[in-house]
């Protein structure tokens, strides 16, 4: 559990409140990573205005597929149950399970497939990448600027799931995703 002091919904105010009512909305419930994070919500502000400013060159598939490795690398619980309900906008629930377990065999394209094995490598040990690894993506079609967005997606991630974990943040689980998926999105944690 962790340390950091926040309030219950109904005592927020302000940014608090802010960042508390738009979770209530969209998923019905405020997140402990929510709560934690809105003792700065500046910095969350602009975690999120990043995340979008990368989202736009790659595309919300993309984005959530790196994103998505890079928390089953770095062991985020969190993370992998959060983006995998995200996923469920561009995945049918089958997919991501078939995705969770096992990417390589999930019917993705070699391009989705390559970068999250660069999304996985980055979070294991980036110091190990060499120029061949992004290389890759531009043979795949990517634009620069793209390339530069899976490498911040996967950078992104380790940003906020090492956050969550340092600041003992627990996992929530969202109500409405199914078992099967949730068990498929934990395999391995």
């Amino acid at each position: 559990m962790t340390i950091i002091r926040t309030p219950e919904p109904a005592e927020a105010t302000g940014a608090w409140a802010e960042g508390y009512a738009g979770d209530l909305r969209e998923l019905g419930y405020v997140p402990s990573h929510t709560r934690v994070m809105a003792v700065n919500p500046q910095a969350q502000r602009a975690f999120e205005d990043l995340t979008r400013a990368i989202a736009q060159s790659i595309g919300l598939r993309l984005y959530e597929l790196v994103t998505l490795a890079a928390a089953g690398a770095l062991r985020s619980q969190a993370c992998r149950l959060a983006h995998g309900r995200k996923s469920r906008t561009v995945f049918d629930d089958a997919q991501l399970e078939r995705i969770a377990l096992d990417y390589h065999a999930a019917g993705l394209s070699e391009l989705e497939v390559t970068a999250m094995e660069l999304a996985e490598r980055i979070s294991r040990d980036s110091t190990a990448l060499t120029e061949q690894d992004t290389r890759r993506l531009r043979d795949l079609g990517l634009t620069d600027r793209q390339i530069v967005d899976v490498v911040l997606a996967a950078a992104a991630r380790n940003y906020f799931s090492r956050a969550l974990h340092a600041l003992a943040v627990p996992p929530d689980v969202p109500p409405d995703l199914p078992d099967s998926l949730r068990e498929a999105l934990l395999t391995g944690m």
